[in-house]
């Protein structure tokens, strides 16, 4: 971690502000990192590898002002909160989203624990269309306002479950135990990811963005807006070049080849034009 490059980091997501290793600083970066940085899986989807390496990560994110999804957004988090002096380890989920509370699924999603002040903070800035705005106290039981929804951490025996107040229903994000994990067991999830076909990552466009005001989740060609004030819109896009525009101009995606990029849509029918 030694060769992170904290400056870079900063004037990605454009933060100029204190440095010391407090709660302050830890909430103020993990409000503007999800904003500033978009989640996106485009690279899954064009069959390009995705690199979890510090270079990797850095020539993505910082020289190319692109996004990444979850791995990438908690690694560089990671290595920023450690370059600050934080005392931060790994852990890893097993995504509930949308499925049966008994489902196993695979450890296949990334957050962080934080010690400060003698206490236990969970962070997650890559969890897409709700990807945590603020560090959770890990307080079972506990409901926890941030800067978008309520939520709260259940304990069930040694194991814990991240839930979101949506409206008035909690809902289970996933679940996760304090097992630490390391760099090679995100490398072997990711790659499952980004190159297995029963991923959904290759058949299928994801991406969002968390503004102080409204979030915007899109999958496939169907955007969500989700404002502060509990209204939500959706919105179908019809063509390829429509979603391209809409990815660069709200959810500040940057598209490296958008004429391959367009094609790829029409290819896996994500739009039919």
């Amino acid at each position: 971690m030694s060769d992170f490059d904290l400056d870079g980091y900063f004037a990605r997501i454009g933060y100029g502000g204190p440095t010391d290793p407090s709660l302050d600083t830890l909430r103020v970066l993990h409000a503007i990192h999800p904003r500033a940085i978009p989640f996106e899986n485009i690279d899954a989807l064009m069959g390009v590898s995705v690199g979890l390496d510090v270079a990797s990560l850095q020539d993505k994110i910082f020289s190319q002002g692109r996004g990444g999804y979850c791995f990438e957004h908690n690694l560089i988090f990671m290595h920023a909160l450690t370059a600050l002096g934080f005392t931060v380890s790994g852990l890893a989920a097993r995504v509930l989203w949308g499925q049966p509370e008994d489902t196993v699924t695979a450890r296949s999603h990334m957050l962080l624990r934080i010690e400060l002040g003698g206490r236990a903070y969970i962070a997650d800035v890559g969890f897409g269309g709700l990807t945590l705005t603020a560090p959770l106290l890990l307080e079972p039981g506990l409901e926890q306002q941030t800067p978008h929804e309520t939520f709260r951490i259940v304990e069930t025996g040694d194991q814990f479950r991240l839930q979101a107040n949506i409206g008035g229903d909690w809902r289970t994000l996933y679940r996760f135990d304090m097992q630490q994990a390391y760099e090679v067991d995100y490398r072997v999830a990711s790659h499952f990811l980004s190159t297995h076909p029963s991923s959904h990552f290759l058949s299928t466009l994801v991406a969002a963005l968390a503004l102080p005001d409204r979030r915007y989740a899109l999958r496939n060609n169907r955007l969500s807006t989700h404002h502060a004030d509990g209204r939500s819109e959706q919105r179908e896009i019809a063509t390829a070049t429509e979603l391209a525009n809409v990815l660069e101009n709200q959810l500040a995606i940057l598209i490296p080849d958008r004429a391959a990029f367009e094609a790829r849509l029409r290819e896996k029918r994500i739009v039919e034009t």
